[in-house]
């Protein structure tokens, strides 16, 4: 299995740090995603992309009426308190229930930015997190125009539409991330209403403010989000002790999208949400990040990047 990595970590004695640094690419074709001697990088920007193109090329060609069996395209990004090594722990866990073997989803690509790894570390952390923005909104912006220039093909020649779709896992404070670089992106390219960026994006155990998406704020980063994705999907549960701490450090008032789920009724209909309280193992201590461990949870992730309708995921949980 191959393994993909962008990241503005700064490298340091053999491993990569918890400094912010400027944007490098690494990849590994040895399969030991959590060993960073097995990777190879920095590589140029340029020769990263080819060899993702390179990878997409194999992905089988479905038509339109089975588009829950194309392959994605998949960033993951990190959330709070990741060392390197947790971070690829995590890439991998993701990797080995999504995206092996024969029902791989096709490939995914780890986003590591520079948290503390300490549990001590919360408002320094938050602060690389926003500083960390506009470096994912380089990467969103390589991958817009890249559509655009793949929309533009496949209209005038219908065997050059893209064979992969382009999704977003993103954990934890790594949504904080997201949210402000989407903003960069969306503003970016003169907020854009005619190309989703992203088709699926799963905001899994989200450090967020759960009134992100209110459609009262009409230029917000919620605003943004929503604009460039296809569909939004909030993974929660209120057994997630991390993110009762998390609302305690802020004072703002609002609650933690992860914890409490979405500020309803007030968001865009193409942004919704599933309780995963029944469906994580172990005891709360470890709800946060339970998900990428529980096979309920991988199994719902699997269906929400296949693009299943919300009514059939939510009939399947007995939620409805």
């Amino acid at each position: 299995m191959t393994y993909y990595m962008i990241t503005n970590r700064n490298v340091e004695a053999g491993r990569l740090g918890n400094q912010r640094a400027d944007l490098s690419f690494w990849i590994n074709n040895n399969g030991n995603a959590t060993d960073f001697a097995a990777w190879t990088g920095p590589i140029p920007a340029d020769d990263f992309k080819r060899v993702i193109l390179d990878a997409t090329k194999g992905f089988p060609d479905v038509p339109m009426e089975e588009h829950a069996e194309q392959k994605h395209v998949t960033l993951f990004i990190h959330g709070f308190n990741n060392s390197w090594d947790d971070a690829a722990q995590r890439y991998k866990s993701l990797c080995d229930g999504l995206f092996a073997d024969q029902q791989s989803m096709g490939l995914c690509i780890l986003f590591t930015w520079p948290s503390n790894g300490q549990p001590f570390g919360y408002l320094p952390d938050r602060e690389d997190a926003r500083a960390t923005a506009p470096d994912l909104a380089a990467v969103l912006n390589e991958f817009y125009d890249w559509l655009l220039v793949q929309q533009r093909l496949a209209a005038r020649n219908p065997d050059a539409a893209c064979k992969a779709k382009t999704s977003i896992i993103a954990h934890s404070m790594g949504n904080y991330v997201l949210q402000k670089a989407m903003q960069y992106s969306w503003s970016r390219n003169n907020q854009p209403l005619l190309i989703s960026l992203v088709n699926q994006l799963l905001m899994v155990a989200a450090d967020v403010d759960n009134d992100l998406f209110d459609q009262n704020i009409q230029k917000g980063d919620g605003a943004a989000m929503a604009n460039l994705t296809y569909r939004i999907t909030a993974l929660f549960s209120g057994r997630d002790p991390i993110l009762g701490v998390s609302a305690g450090l802020k004072h703002f008032g609002k609650r933690r999208l992860g914890r409490s789920g979405l500020d309803y009724p007030r968001v865009p209909d193409n942004v919704w949400q599933i309780d995963c309280s029944n469906l994580l193992v172990g005891p709360d201590r470890d709800v946060h990040s339970a998900y990428f461990d529980s096979p309920k949870t991988i199994a719902v992730m699997r269906d929400v990047l296949r693009g299943f309708d919300r009514k059939r995921i939510e009939q399947a949980l007995g939620l409805i």
